[in-house]
């Protein structure tokens, strides 16, 4: 695991990109709970909108970028950050997905995600003296994946071009492109 030593040299959200971990007393810690509590509060005028393109400028400053209009989400969505998400043209996100993306999420075009699927790019030490420190590591969905209902990836997978996710699925290592995994830890099934 990457420790970062230096924490106060460099703006706190381009270390958490960089992934590893950032020490909760870290004395930049602050800026990431002001951007929590902004989100938030954007979140709750999100999840009561129901029309598209109102959702996407929502999404859109939650994360700080223009969502193309070729881009479907569906809410109730969740973010506990949202300024670490990156996501391309022709995507399709379904109902009651929550995206922690701290150490960074980027989703690809023509990705499919189904209902209630998690992406979770923040862990803790199983340590009890170091738990308060978050470790970071991003996820990366590629071009025309598919990850089915209720799957959870897990810090640093990135999701092969073209592969598939099974619904369920708890993903904790990378997915090879054109493959279909499945289980808990999902394991490889079958080439596509």
């Amino acid at each position: 695991m990457k420790q970062i030593t230096n924490q106060s040299s460099e703006d706190i959200f381009d270390r958490m990109l960089l992934g590893g971990v950032i020490q909760n007393s870290d004395p930049q810690f602050y800026k990431v709970f002001e951007q929590v509590s902004a989100t938030k509060k954007l979140s709750v005028a999100l999840n009561l909108a129901s029309d598209t393109e109102k959702i996407r400028e929502i999404i859109g400053e939650i994360i700080g970028e223009i969502i193309d209009n070729s881009t479907t989400i569906f809410t109730p969505f969740n973010t506990n950050f949202g300024k670490h998400i990156t996501i391309g043209k022709n995507v399709f996100i379904n109902h009651g997905c929550t995206f922690l993306d701290l150490g960074g999420i980027t989703i690809e075009d023509d990705v499919l995600i189904a209902t209630n699927v998690q992406l979770i790019t923040e862990s803790h030490s199983i340590k009890p003296n170091e738990r308060k420190a978050l470790i970071l590591d991003a996820i990366l969905i590629k071009k025309n994946a598919w990850i089915g209902a209720g799957a959870i990836i897990l810090p640093g997978v990135t999701v092969g071009e073209n592969s598939v996710v099974a619904a369920g699925a708890v993903v904790t290592a990378d997915v090879q492109p054109n493959t279909v995994v499945g289980g808990i830890p999902a394991k490889f099934i079958k080439n596509i």
